[in-house]
């Protein structure tokens, strides 16, 4: 079994990322992530934009894999979103990268944008492993 399989496996019990959002883990590395979500009618507000709280759940979702998948149990401790831009496109494509990786916390910042490359966010979240 791939990483990328093993990763879709385990983090498929997140239902509300994958079920109720269809949040997708694109690519899956050594504390990397790359998620993507088909925008629908369910994520837009009533301007027809995307919902921040939809944006931030695939944020949040995309930190979960990088800094859970091969690694100790990792939650966020802050986080801060930058809405940018609007989505142009269909789909929203997330990645995040681990920027600081100490003992017992951790970093990672997470780009979104479109299919069409539009920027629409950008995000820092800070962790706390989970030592036993």
């Amino acid at each position: 079994m791939s990483d990328l399989e093993k990763a879709r496996e385990f983090f498929g019990g997140d239902f509300y990322a994958t079920k109720a959002t269809g949040i997708v883990i694109e690519e899956v590395g050594d504390h990397f992530a790359r998620c993507s979500m088909e925008i629908t009618r369910n994520h837009q507000n009533a301007y027809g934009g995307v919902m921040g709280g939809a944006t931030f759940t695939l944020a949040d979702y995309t930190f979960a894999v990088a800094s859970n998948f091969n690694q100790p149990q990792t939650v966020s401790v802050t986080s801060q979103i930058n809405f940018i831009g609007m989505a142009k496109g269909k789909k929203l494509l997330s990645e995040s990268r681990l920027i600081k990786d100490g003992r017992t916390t951790c970093l990672y910042e997470i780009d979104i944008t479109d299919e069409l490359g539009t920027k629409i966010a950008f995000v820092t979240i800070s962790g706390m492993k989970i030592i036993k």
